[in-house]
């Protein structure tokens, strides 16, 4: 199966300009780009699926160039928004597309072999263009009406657009025509929504003279089942800084992935063998509540992004979980798994009694209740079960000295924090 077919086979392949001149061009080591434009501190997983496609070009013996958007991410890209974007202060996008640039070293060779990727920042070109070049050099060949024909522009024309996301397309067409003569790319690839900006590219390449073919190809947005949009503007960002996203909070989402939609991500994320997809598929089929695919899926993908030994953490801790047996957590563990749970800061560092702890760290809003609560089973301490009302915490019951972890009932859980 040769990289275009096994495109084609994962969803892949939405959109390509040319498909039969590409798979000729193809035949001989290819240089492509992605742009990602930093208009966040972190790349998140609408871009993983860029990053992951750049690598299989790049397993297949073609060279990849990641392009950081210090330039165009001064501007705002329109593409499938309705509304204007917040310009950013030059240094705040700077910072994120350093950010960006940790980031992408992650997941593509930058060192080995003669196809080694290229970071590159548009910043680099763009920041030294003056008004008068730009329309002079730019701006004479893209028609009005061409650029009104544009979705990116037309879905924007009712609430209005600015200027400055109106010229956003010529912008990154630049970029497609400087990487074009400097560094010899003749693909660009990215999400359906910049299919706009792609064509505009290959057209300023054909304006300028240029005779050698170039292409474009887009892969899909990420979408449930449900049809919502997997990126970081619908309010349920998975990103890919750990700091922003646990890995244990990174596996859960693929951990959590409905039945519906598993084997497509796998398809899209994962470098699984087609035998490989097609076993986990009949075991969806066959044995769903295993969730055997939801594991391969979760286990690859948090490998890929966090490395073997923050899976292997992830892992711990969803079995601790699963178990109750929080005791075998370390305070890194508990920091991670338990990130969103309500925390209260104990100052008193001395033992306490249980009633008065939890009253204290608000699991309980009052002594009766705490010990109704108690004798009736409903507290856990670290996963254990405590019923003696007249139990007192003492520094033996923190992990690692830091944390404690109450439980009331089945999943109401408070995090004391010494």
């Amino acid at each position: 199966m040769d990289l275009i077919q096994d495109l084609e086979y994962r969803g892949l392949l939405l959109q390509v300009t040319d498909k039969e001149g590409l798979n000729s061009a193809l035949q001989q080591p290819l240089t492509l780009y992605c742009g990602f434009d930093p208009t966040a501190d972190s790349l998140h997983v609408g871009n993983l699926l860029q990053i992951i496609v750049l690598k299989r070009f790049q397993d297949a013996g073609h060279r990849p160039i990641a392009l950081v958007g210090g330039g165009t991410g001064l501007i705002g890209d329109p593409s499938g928004r309705s509304s204007e974007r917040q310009l950013n202060e030059q240094n705040i996008v700077e910072d994120w597309g350093n950010k960006l640039k940790q980031q992408l070293s992650r997941f593509l060779n930058f060192t080995d072999g003669d196809n080694k990727a290229l970071l590159a920042n548009n910043y680099d070109w763009l920041g030294k263009l003056t008004l008068i070049s730009f329309l002079r050099d730019i701006g004479k060949h893209f028609p009005v009406n061409y650029m009104l024909s544009k979705d990116s522009v037309t879905s924007r024309m009712e609430a209005g657009i600015s200027y400055t996301e109106f010229s956003y397309m010529m912008l990154q067409a630049y970029d497609y025509l400087n990487l074009f003569e400097k560094e010899g790319v003749r693909l660009q690839i990215g999400g359906s929504d910049q299919w706009g900006n792609i064509t505009a590219g290959l057209e300023l390449i054909r304006r300028s003279g240029h005779e050698e073919q170039a292409f474009g190809l887009t892969m899909p947005l990420i979408t449930n089942s449900d049809g919502q949009k997997l990126g970081k503007s619908m309010g349920n960002g998975i990103w890919l800084d750990p700091e922003k996203t646990t890995p244990y909070e990174f596996y859960q989402f693929w951990i959590n992935t409905d039945d519906r939609d598993v084997i497509r991500f796998i398809k899209y994320f994962t470098f699984l063998s087609k035998e490989e997809i097609a076993e986990l598929e009949k075991e969806v089929e066959t044995a769903p509540e295993k969730r055997m695919a939801q594991k391969r899926l979760a286990e690859e993908l948090t490998a890929f992004v966090h490395g073997p030994e923050a899976l292997q953490q992830a892992i711990k801790i969803t079995e601790a979980l699963f178990s109750g047996d929080i005791k075998c957590l370390s305070a890194a563990d508990i920091r991670q798994g338990f990130k969103d749970v309500p925390t209260y800061v104990m100052e008193e560092k001395g033992e306490m009694s249980l009633v008065d702890l939890i009253v204290t760290a608000g699991v309980t809003p009052s002594k009766r209740q705490a010990r109704e609560d108690i004798q009736n089973g409903a507290i856990y301490i670290n996963g254990e079960r405590q019923t003696d009302v007249s139990y007192r915490v003492t520094e033996k019951d923190r992990i690692e000295g830091h944390y404690l972890l109450i439980r009331r009932g089945k999943k109401k859980y408070t995090l004391v924090q010494y």
